[in-house]
């Protein structure tokens, strides 16, 4: 029977056999090379080029690209001194070395050491072979020899960096790297070098987190070898020596996982892709995604972006608070789902009636019960807040104003400048109405941070860019003026910030869907801007949620993980029209409907209390009536038959207590009069 030393001493003698023939030249040109371009694992990196993102290869296998210029060169110098110390000067094979292990072999009658060269491992590693067999043995040294005639020895290197086994599904330096120290491997310690190095020998057997002492035994082998070629010194050798083994693996890095797989299912062909993300941003605010949501409930979820709004480049993006199939169903991404977006909607209508001549932030408005059709808005506090400024009436998110505003602009204008600005939306079944404006529309929150980015780049729209092998697109769209920009900027920037957050004069708007669905908060400065949403994914309502208590702060604190300080918002353009009330035009000193010409005049009486509509019981003296506007004395009327006349308050309580409906009159002492159709219980 051949024993291990008698297997050595004849693969070598065959290969010098071999070398002694006429034809070795024809033969090794004749080697069938496996493929020597193996499969590797896609990657996702950030701007800058950090991993974000990988995806194991087909099998299962973590095998990440790495080159010999991506790789520390320390590492380098120390693996040829440990494996191959005359790489650089053989053919593929050295038959100094296999000489030596013949004759170590023969004369302690085992294998002390292999004689493969790193080319000869190469060349194993690509045919998945053996070591161990004399027919293995032989075709490496043909596959070592074949392969130094065809590729460089840099590139030799870089095979071996990527096929090197490190135990389990761990192959390759990087991804041995990343699994053991959670780094890349440009810049290792000598420890860590070492190890990496000790391990593909045995990297079962060697593996830190089986077999702590094998692997610092390995360790110590590799860093005394160092030594001994002069690639370390004994100081640093012994420094070395003191580092702790690491002994769990760490996970990939799961970053910015939804706009990861977006990009991966977009091109499969791709191996790298390259995001405009900026990791170290991502990373902050997906902790404060999971800080936010953890005490929310299990099934309320958040998103948010961020983007560069003089670029439109995306930095961040959370599609959830944790990638995991959880009862937040966090594997949605969030940032895409069609919402509705509240109040989020509104400054893009008053900065449409700026353009349009409408109004002005110093225009006077009416808020007061009113009716379109058969539509009748109310405040989300359900009252009325009778004449105010129209800074104030966005300022304090009132819904009749701005509904007067858009019936005057029309629902179509409103979607037609969302399509200019590129904003995909969806619209529930029927003609778009009025309500489009206070909420009754779907976007999600990746395009609604893009039209407040528009509106913090001087009214200019582009498309925002997340991933950065697009080319940038160079063309703009002119969505509003410059000037109506700069008016909504400025009365955003004078909301009061949430309790305890900085008095930045940070821009922002906040928004509550319907029925508590979605909360919504999205702000910029000079340069960047913001978006949160929180809700349910399933849309189901959350109770008492509201985008100034939930989003808003997210919102302020998303900013200060960006940066320290704001930037300034840009002076107003040379034709923005800063003028008070009484020194605008006439017709912009105070809003006038649609329907001004037959509407009531400001000053008439309105029915405060009950309003149009209302279901109420009332008390057991009578019902409690309260009037705004018009001139005293008052009269006060139920279907037509008279309950109070002469009455000089505004508060009435009124002896009517029969149930049903009733239809409410007052008229003042000029003779103008309101009505309210209203039930008693």
């Amino acid at each position: 029977m051949i024993g291990a030393k008698h297997a050595l001493i004849l693969a070598a003698g065959l290969f010098l056999a071999a070398l002694g023939r006429d034809g070795v030249d024809a033969w090794i040109d004749a080697t069938a090379l496996p493929p020597l371009a193996p499969e590797t694992s896609t990657l996702v990196l950030d701007r800058a080029g950090h991993l974000l993102r990988a995806y194991t290869v087909a099998d299962g296998r973590w095998r990440l690209p790495l080159s010999v210029a991506e790789t520390d060169p320390a590492y380098l110098s120390m693996l040829v001194a440990y494996e191959d110390r005359r790489f650089y000067d053989h053919h593929g094979i050295d038959p100094r070395a296999l000489l030596r292990a013949a004759l170590q072999a023969a004369w302690n009658g085992r294998v002390i050491s292999g004689g493969s060269t790193l080319t000869m491992q190469v060349a194993r590693l690509l045919e998945e072979g053996t070591t161990g067999k004399v027919a293995g043995k032989l075709r490496q040294m043909r596959v070592a020899l074949a392969l130094e005639r065809r590729l460089t020895k840099d590139e030799i290197l870089s095979l071996y960096l990527r096929l090197a086994p490190y135990g389990g599904n761990v192959e390759g330096l990087r991804a041995a790297s990343i699994t053991w120290f959670g780094k890349d491997p440009a810049r290792l310690t000598p420890a860590q070098s070492a190890l990496l190095i000790a391990l593909p020998q045995s990297p079962e057997r060697r593996r830190p987190d089986r077999d702590t002492d094998a692997a610092t035994a390995a360790r110590s082998r590799v860093l005394a070898r160092a030594v001994t070629a002069g690639v370390l010194s004994p100081d640093q050798a012994t420094a070395a020596e003191r580092e702790r083994i690491p002994t769990l693996r760490q996970p990939f890095p799961a970053i910015a996982p939804h706009l990861a797989d977006r990009a991966v299912t977009g091109d499969r062909d791709k191996s790298v892709h390259h995001l405009c993300i900026d990791r170290a941003l991502q990373t902050a605010l997906e902790t404060l995604a999971a800080d936010t949501i953890r005490a929310q409930g299990d099934r309320v979820q958040i998103a948010l972006v961020a983007a560069d709004h003089t670029t439109g480049e995306v930095l961040a993006s959370v599609g959830s608070a944790a990638f995991q199939a959880d009862a937040r169903a966090g594997f949605v991404d969030m940032t895409a789902a069609f919402r509705s977006p509240g109040s989020t909607l509104k400054p893009l209508i008053y900065g449409l009636s700026f353009d349009d001549g409408l109004a002005h932030p110093e225009t006077l408005i009416e808020d007061r019960p009113t009716r379109f059709g058969t539509y009748a808005p109310q405040n989300f506090d359900r009252q009325f807040h009778g004449t105010l400024r129209i800074r104030d009436a966005l300022q304090m998110s009132l819904n009749i104003p701005v509904v007067e505003l858009l019936d005057a602009l029309g629902p179509e204008r409103l979607l037609a400048t969302l399509d200019r600005a590129a904003t995909p939306y969806r619209l529930p079944p029927g003609k778009p109405g009025l309500a489009i404006g206070l909420g009754g529309i779907g976007v999600t929150l990746q395009d609604m941070v893009g039209l407040y980015a528009m509106l913090g780049h001087g009214g200019a729209a582009r498309p925002l860019r997340w991933n950065c092998d697009t080319p940038a697109s160079a063309q703009e769209r002119q969505v509003i003026s410059r000037a109506a920009a700069w008016q909504v900027t400025d009365i955003l920037t004078g909301l009061a910030p949430p309790a305890g957050a900085p008095a930045n004069r940070l821009a922002y708007k906040t928004g509550t869907s319907y029925g508590h669905r979605d909360a919504w908060a999205i702000g910029y400065d000079g340069r960047h801007v913001i978006g949160v949403w929180m809700g349910r994914p399933d849309g189901t309502p959350v109770p008492g949620a509201f985008g100034a208590d939930l989003a808003a702060p997210v919102l302020f604190q998303a900013f200060a993980r960006l940066k320290p300080d704001l930037a300034p918002q840009p002076p107003p353009p040379p034709e923005t029209l800063l003028l008070a009330n009484a020194q605008l035009p006439p017709p912009l000193q105070r809003f006038r409907p649609r329907n001004a010409a037959f509407a009531a005049p400001a000053d008439a009486p309105v029915i405060a209390f009950p309003p149009q509509g209302a279901e109420l019981e009332p008390l057991s003296q009578g019902l409690l009536a309260r009037v705004q506007g018009g001139t005293a004395p008052f009269s006060w009327l139920a279907d037509g038959r008279p309950l109070a006349t002469g009455e000089a308050a505004r508060e009435t309580l009124l002896p009517l207590t029969e149930k049903g409906f009733t239809t409410l009159s007052v008229i003042d002492a000029a003779g103008r009069s309101a009505r309210a159709t209203i039930r008693l219980r």
